[in-house]
């Protein structure tokens, strides 16, 4: 018997929602049957897949009165009802998996995910995509680290950390290879140029360096350019030339 689930999908990348509408329409081959849930649709779903790092994830839980609703998040700081977590890069079978144990029958659980050699997915013979390139954001703002890491999301660096501290920052970077480190000038326990003189300094070394500070000046911008700073933006930075900036990571 035919079954259709309606999946309600907040937050996501392009390439994530790309992949995501790959597998409703591939679902339409099966007797288990994945649409994308909107307002305009009758039936309420049934299914939640939550992106972690939007802000409107926190928000439809907070308002969300459906106590049936089946919660999928991906990321971090997962809420208390949440029925399975995942981390990324997002494996698509995996969480497709996940999905049939609560609606598949056990003869349609042979589900082909054939992505059309999509951005998502490589044919086997193909060999592996280079890990995912990692971003550390440092500020002691959570508004801010939740804004630097949505813009981040924006430019398909989607793998980041956070530290409040300097002291965090540096511990970081020394422990993991970034590609670019997103740093306000106004952490609470150190000295803005000597923490990005400590920073440049780190091993490994980090790529790019962009940094946000409440108010700049044009000897400012020059002396972290000479510093290896390849943005030094006034808060809040410049979506445009932030987000050209972080597309060149």
């Amino acid at each position: 018997m035919t079954q259709r689930v309606f999946v309600q999908v907040v937050g996501f990348t392009d390439t994530e929602r790309h992949a995501l509408n790959t597998v409703f329409r591939l679902s339409e081959q099966r007797d288990t049957i994945y649409s994308l849930w909107h307002g305009g649709t009758a039936d309420r779903p049934t299914l939640a897949l939550m992106d972690g790092q939007s802000n409107e994830s926190r928000l439809e839980l907070e308002f969300s009165n459906d106590p049936k609703l089946k919660v999928i998040w991906v990321g971090s700081a997962a809420p208390p009802n949440a029925w399975r977590i995942f981390q990324r890069p997002i494996v698509w079978p995996q969480v497709v998996s996940a999905m049939d144990q609560l609606f598949a029958p056990a003869d349609d659980l042979d589900f082909d995910l054939d992505f059309d050699n999509g951005p998502d997915t490589l044919p086997p013979d193909e060999p592996r995509p280079h890990p995912a390139k990692r971003a550390l954001i440092a500020s002691a703002s959570r508004d801010e680290r939740l804004y630097l890491r949505a813009r981040l999301a924006l430019a398909d660096l989607t793998q980041a950390d956070d530290a409040e501290t300097g002291a965090q920052a540096l511990e970081l970077a020394r422990a993991h290879p970034y590609a670019v480190a997103l740093v306000d000038f106004g952490l609470p326990d150190v000295e803005g140029w000597a923490f990005l003189k400590d920073l440049a300094e780190a091993q490994p070394a980090i790529r790019h360096v962009i940094v946000t500070k409440d108010q700049t000046t044009v000897p400012e911008r020059i002396r972290a350019w000479r510093a290896g700073a390849e943005g030094f933006f006034q808060k809040p930075p410049h979506p445009e030339r932030l987000h050209n900036l972080l597309r060149k990571v």
